[in-house]
């Protein structure tokens, strides 16, 4: 293997295997780091050594161990940090598990690259949750959405202005770990940009009620199961399919020298948007059926509305997104139903081998 690799922290994830399969089809040698500890997604590791070979390194291992770090960053040449605890309420359940993760994990990967003579460029996922529910933003209802009542934030959406505020032990140790990052580039001249991300989706996603939202609804409605929304449905959210969000991290990569050192709000922004009431005809699209939901409470901190305000990356970088929401979920809906009629071949074909091993000679 080239001793030059990108290193993807995570890179077993839905957003790290995609990065990676990219990466992988333009000649690159890849090293993934990740523990693993996220279910199935041993599978996209398999898909990806399938399609790529001996030119995908994996390393399981963890960002909370400060040796595997420095082995894994000695000689990249970009560094992807997506390695992260992302579930509000596992948070809340465990809130030092979360900083371990988050905050010290992240910490780790600094200190690590600070320690190179020549450290290699960092781009590090935060989460649209540093700006907590957006309190102050006064809203109306307009036919299945909630819409900003001031014009700017309506054509724009949320910008890097818009001021800090942690909500939810998970918003605080992502919050710490994307100010720790720009900080690195300002004291030590480390460079790092930040992706402050929005709603992200597409193939190799497998989705909870706390993230990869859209994945689990879709994937709720092929089962035939009733969706789940809280609240009333009106909240809305904007998406950015997993391609598009794969071309802007390469965007940054090469433009970091002009942008290190910022973060950047990343999502669909304003023409990629949805509410869940509204997403739900595309759902039935896709399956065919209608499907049936119950609504709960809210969940504390939950804005109803948040947009990606992305003119600054596109400023510094010339990116925008292309895919659509329509053409977006219907692509993850298929990419689902084959999945599940994957499941149901193997399935049916281990008991046609079962039946066989019990038969009589």
């Amino acid at each position: 293997m080239d001793r030059k690799h990108i290193l993807i922290l995570g890179g077993a994830g839905f957003i790290g295997s995609n990065v990676a399969d990219h990466c992988l089809q333009e000649g690159r040698a890849v090293w993934v780091l990740d523990n693993m500890s996220r279910p199935g997604v041993e599978r996209n590791l398999r898909w990806l050594r399938e399609r790529h070979g001996e030119r995908l390194r994996i390393d399981v291992a963890d960002t909370r161990d400060l040796f595997a770090v420095r082995r894994a960053v000695r000689d990249a040449s970009e560094v992807f940090h997506f390695a992260a605890q992302v579930a509000v309420t596992h948070s809340l359940h465990s809130p030092f598990h979360d900083f371990d993760v988050n905050a010290r994990g992240t910490l780790h990967v600094l200190e690590a690259l600070r320690e190179l003579e020549t450290p290699p460029p960092l781009v590090f996922t935060s989460t649209r949750e540093v700006y907590g529910g957006l309190k102050g933003l006064e809203l109306a209802v307009r036919g299945r959405r909630y819409t900003p009542m001031d014009d700017h934030t309506l054509a724009h959406g949320i910008s890097e202005a818009c001021p800090l505020d942690f909500e939810s032990p998970y918003g605080c140790s992502k919050g710490a770990a994307d100010q720790y990052v720009l900080d690195y580039a300002r004291t030590f001249g480390l460079p790092t940009v930040v992706f402050r991300m929005s709603c992200i989706y597409g193939p190799r996603q497998s989705g909870t009620e706390d993230q990869a939202w859209v994945a689990h609804l879709l994937q709720r409605a092929l089962d035939g199961e009733p969706l789940t929304f809280h609240g009333d449905g009106m909240q809305v959210r904007d998406l950015l399919y997993v391609e598009d969000l794969v071309r802007a991290f390469r965007s940054a990569q090469q433009a970091m020298p002009r942008i290190q050192g910022r973060a950047f709000n990343i999502g669909g922004g304003p023409g990629q948007t949805v509410s869940l009431l509204e997403l739900l005809p595309l759902i039935q699209r896709c399956t065919g059926n209608a499907p049936r939901v119950a609504f709960e409470d809210w969940r504390a901190g939950d804005p109803r509305y948040y947009v990606s305000d992305t003119r600054a990356f596109t400023r510094a970088t010339g990116w925008m997104p292309r895919v659509g929401v329509v053409e977006g979920v219907a692509r993850l809906g298929r990419w689902l139903e084959a999945q599940r009629a994957g499941r149901t071949r193997q399935a049916v074909g281990r008991e046609e081998t079962l039946d066989a091993a019990d038969s009589p000679p």
